[in-house]
């Protein structure tokens, strides 16, 4: 039986960024992964305090050279990599001068966030799935973490729901406490629609008006959700509980929360068997 095979997107990750504790889940969930038998590839944006030449990334000639549209207007995606530290696997960086060039990562040096980062976020979801399709590398679970992932499950689930790749593809979403939904724009919606995709299948990323609620719009679309944080929305777990959709809470024992992640996958494996 071939190994079943994780992708795993997300928006930050140890030894390269210590923002949250996104950071370290990211870090031990794939080496966990691997550890039980499955393949593994990961991706995440290449920040402009990731240092190159400590972490030896390189670009992937092959995979670059696509153009991403945002908003109308076309931007390269340079596709680097670079091995994990102490595990035998590597880490895919998506790059882009205007988005990722910046020595910082979501706010400037008085902590005021970017304005683009709303485009940033488009830029890297449109990229991972247009790096997975040139990859020729179907995924089985596409595990997203944290809101800067957040429009990956839509895209699976309209744009790209056709494509072959991803037909057999469980998509998971974890959502954390943090966000910065609040500060996109009101264009935010319309600026992430994809082929021609009306705004209304993105409804759910903007409920509370102008602000974007990045958490809800994902759930609304993953097969599955895990609450990463402690302490999230208590209204984004009763709409997940609503839906139906599987579920796996917030695990205070650390010692256990990664063999609860590979039961949680196996279960949704099941139910694609069956």
């Amino acid at each position: 039986m071939s190994k079943k095979r994780v992708l795993i997107v997300t928006q930050e990750m140890k030894p390269y960024t210590a923002l949250s504790e996104i950071s370290e889940i990211a870090n031990k969930l794939p080496q966990h992964i691997q550890k039980n038998g499955m393949e593994i590839r990961i991706l995440m944006p290449r920040y402009g305090v990731i240092n190159e030449r400590r972490h030896r990334l390189h670009e992937v000639v092959r995979l670059s050279g696509m153009n991403i549209i945002v908003n109308d207007d076309d931007y390269p995606l340079i596709i680097k990599v670079a091995s994990l530290p102490q595990a035998r696997m590597q880490v895919y960086f998506l790059d882009n001068e205007d988005f990722f060039k910046r020595k910082s990562v979501f706010e400037d040096s008085e902590g005021k966030t970017f304005e683009d980062n709303e485009d940033r976020m488009i830029f890297f979801c449109k990229g991972v799935l247009e790096t997975v399709k040139k990859f020729g590398w179907p995924p089985d679970i596409i595990h997203c973490h944290g809101w800067m992932t957040s429009l990956v499950p839509a895209y699976l689930k309209t744009a790209y729901q056709h494509e072959p790749l991803f037909q057999e593809s469980k998509v998971v979403y974890s959502a954390y406490d943090n966000s910065l939904g609040n500060t996109f724009s009101n264009e935010f919606v319309t600026k992430a629609s994809i082929n021609d995709m009306s705004s209304e299948k993105l409804g759910g990323y903007a409920v509370n008006g102008s602000n974007a609620t990045l958490h809800h719009g994902a759930a609304g679309y993953a097969d599955a959700v895990i609450q990463g944080s402690e302490n999230i929305e208590d209204d984004l777990v009763a709409s997940i509980k609503a839906a139906g959709t599987p579920f796996l809470p917030f695990n205070e024992d650390q010692d256990n929360l990664l063999n609860g992640y590979m039961e949680f996958y196996n279960s949704l494996l099941e139910e694609k068997v069956e």
